[in-house]
């Protein structure tokens, strides 16, 4: 398990990988070839990496993404240390908070 800020970085065995996610679209990479994983909607920092792999997003802001690096990766920070990740398929959770009437994910 990682941290890194407000995002959660979980293992998953690639068996427990749902075929409902593999078959998803990679999400397309920033203008500098990352997987941004969390934007700072206030700092315009990111959680992101540049390894190969490919981010794989639901609709819904508040299911989990996956994440497959075939070859592991670095994940970085402007505010945080980096993260090395070793290769394998993880959940990316984003942090939430309770707003009165609703949950919403947490904003950097």
């Amino acid at each position: 398990m990682y941290r890194q800020g407000d995002i959660l970085i979980l293992p998953v065995p690639e068996g427990e990988v749902p075929a409902s996610v593999r078959d998803l679209p990679p999400s397309p990479r920033d203008g500098r070839g990352r997987m941004v994983l969390a934007l700072g909607e206030a700092t315009g920092h990111a959680h992101a990496l540049s390894a190969p792999g490919s981010l794989l997003r639901v609709p819904d802001p508040l299911a989990p993404d996956h994440l497959h690096l075939p070859s592991g990766g670095r994940l970085v920070h402007e505010e945080h240390a980096a993260i090395t990740l070793p290769k394998g398929w993880y959940k990316v959770v984003r942090q939430r908070e309770y707003v009165p009437g609703t949950v919403r994910v947490v904003a950097d």
